[in-house]
């Protein structure tokens, strides 16, 4: 590469970032590895353990791979953006009675905005992340797109719709052509102590794995109140709204003759209804704070591939935009516990189009 480009790998301390990072300076670039400090060291510590992202541990893996990869190694504190939009997001959203993805707002606003920012002005023109996606220029589309990986099973295209034109012109995610198997073998074979290394944790700063508790500790606002069934009558009492999330039927404690699952969550007035299996089908819903990474807009309405969950199947589906900037999608057969809070994400073949929060289901 006769004119070095200059990028920041996002080193978690995990074998897919390390690869990232490997990959590119084998292709020519002048890497740097950068950890993110986005949580309280000492709170991704649990005894002997170190957990999560950002602990003691995976900051230590991370610089042991640049030492062995050559390249430079720093930590940057992004604690207060993480602080306010994602774990606030997180908090809030379960207070509203809706179920938040941590990982797409970290994206949207850490990774793919803060860090990027934080690049661009030391100089450098790419930040580049362990992703499993294909992104790239399309001629045909004159838009840089996002496309599935070659590993259809580490698929993380779901959490990357957020993605802005700026943000992929400035963004390399080499292991879209990689599989999983083939990335540890990389690893194996460059000698890093990562290879073998477990997945990481889904929600970095729940250590437990159990935000319930989490919310326990950061919250005072979290109340008991009635169940009831579809007739309005109570039939119990849940210990709070952010502790139940639409078609949940584990935990729920209500003795029934059937099998009951969550309809319907009101913060408002603190009930949550609960009812049969064929209660949590729908086919519609109204999706919110839409971004299009294929188009720059949809002209109008369209038969998308729809995805509602991030390790669900695209389901076919109308899309219809609205003039109020929303989306409204059906779907040609009922899907399961359509979710207040999560992401709807449309797809055209392997192609991204882009996707948006379920606002409400019906």
């Amino acid at each position: 590469m006769k004119d070095k480009k200059k990028v920041i790998v996002a080193m978690s301390g995990g074998v897919d970032s390390s690869v990232t990072a490997a990959l590119l300076l084998e292709q020519g670039y002048d890497v740097s590895g950068v950890t993110m400090q986005i949580w309280d060291t000492s709170q991704v510590e649990n005894g002997d353990e170190h957990l999560g992202c950002c602990s003691l541990t995976a900051v230590e893996d991370a610089r042991s791979v640049a030492v062995k990869l050559g390249i430079p190694f720093y930590v940057m504190n992004f604690r207060d953006i993480f602080e306010e939009k994602v774990i606030g997001y997180f908090m809030d959203e379960y207070l509203r009675g809706r179920t938040p993805n941590p990982c797409i707002a970290c994206n949207m606003h850490v990774k793919f905005a803060a860090l990027l920012d934080r690049a661009l002005s030391l100089g450098v023109h790419y930040i580049a992340t362990g992703h499993y996606a294909r992104l790239g220029f399309s001629e045909k589309y004159g838009r840089y797109t996002v496309r599935r990986p070659a590993d259809r099973k580490k698929d993380q295209t779901y959490v990357l719709y957020g993605l802005t034109q700026r943000q992929l012109a400035h963004t390399l995610m080499p292991l879209g052509e990689y599989t999983k198997d083939q990335v540890r073998k990389l690893a194996a074979d460059i000698g890093l102590r990562v290879a073998d290394k477990a997945e990481s944790q889904e929600i970095c700063f729940v250590l437990d794995d159990n935000y319930r508790n989490f919310l326990r500790e950061k919250t005072k606002d979290i109340k008991p109140g009635p169940f009831v069934n579809m007739r309005g009558e109570a039939i119990g009492e849940h210990k709070g709204i952010p502790f139940y999330t639409i078609g949940q039927r584990r935990g729920l404690g209500i003795a029934a003759g059937e099998r009951l699952y969550v309809i319907k969550i009101d913060p408002v007035h603190n009930v949550i209804t609960l009812g049969p299996e064929k209660a949590i089908l729908g086919s519609d819903l109204i999706a919110e704070d839409i971004n299009m990474v294929l188009y720059d807009q949809l002209a109008g309405q369209v038969e998308l591939a729809t995805q509602i969950r991030y390790n669900g199947r695209p389901a076919p589906a109308t899309v219809v935009p609205l003039p109020d900037g929303r989306l409204r999608v059906h779907f040609h057969r009922p899907l399961r516990a359509i979710t207040p809070g999560q992401a709807v994400v449309f797809y055209q073949g392997d192609y991204l189009v882009g996707g948006g929060t379920i606002a409400s289901a019906g």
